[in-house]
């Protein structure tokens, strides 16, 4: 297996466990893997929200943990990686706002490099314009947006994941298991036990 370095996308309010879980398992398999926010350096920390679904028309938050960010967002320069990863939360809808993300997650689009997105980090694909004539999933709040930006909206159970070419998508935390292993068939990492 070709170790590879990827930049986690994430911020402030993103969802706790859409930023610890894939970021430490990507480690665990061996990747390198930058979390990164934008205006923020290697060592600075974010603090993250806890989505949970506790049977309410939506979503339930609650303040998460603080999360140490490993590099620096200055540094980050798109060609030298081979992935890009989006935590989801209510980071999404700033971080969209940000030129240098765009520009970043349009990089990743044209090269066709492996991208995952899950919830609402979805939002920052559809701000980049990355999703015409894509299949993907978010959370189903995000759905407009999805059809609006030109893809095709996959409406899945919340434990399942979405993958169209090298972009994986997933509606939310409970995917992990579908949405990192689809991603890791993407980058092309086998795991045997």
């Amino acid at each position: 297996m070709a170790k590879k370095k990827i930049v986690f996308l994430t911020g402030d309010y993103a969802e706790d466990y859409e930023t610890m879980v894939p970021f430490q398992m990507l480690q665990m398999i061996g990747h390198d893997v930058h979390a990164v926010c934008p205006d923020k350096a290697a060592g600075e920390k974010i603090v993250t929200a806890i989505h949970d679904f506790e049977g309410d028309q939506t979503y339930s938050e609650k303040r998460g943990h603080l999360f140490v960010l490993n590099a620096s967002f200055s540094d980050v320069n798109p060609a030298e990686y081979d992935a890009l990863v989006i935590a989801g939360g209510r980071a999404p809808e700033y971080l969209r706002l940000n030129r240098k993300v765009i520009d970043m997650v349009k990089h990743f689009a044209a090269a066709n490099k492996p991208i995952a997105a899950v919830c609402h980090g979805i939002q920052i694909l559809t701000a980049a314009d990355v999703v015409r004539g894509k299949k993907l999933t978010a959370y189903p709040a995000v759905e407009p947006e999805v059809t609006m930006a030109g893809g095709t909206y996959e409406a899945v159970n919340v434990y399942e994941a979405v993958t169209d070419g090298n972009l994986v998508t997933a509606p939310a935390w409970p995917a992990h298991p579908q949405w990192m292993a689809a991603f890791l068939k993407v980058l092309g990492t086998t795991v045997t036990l």
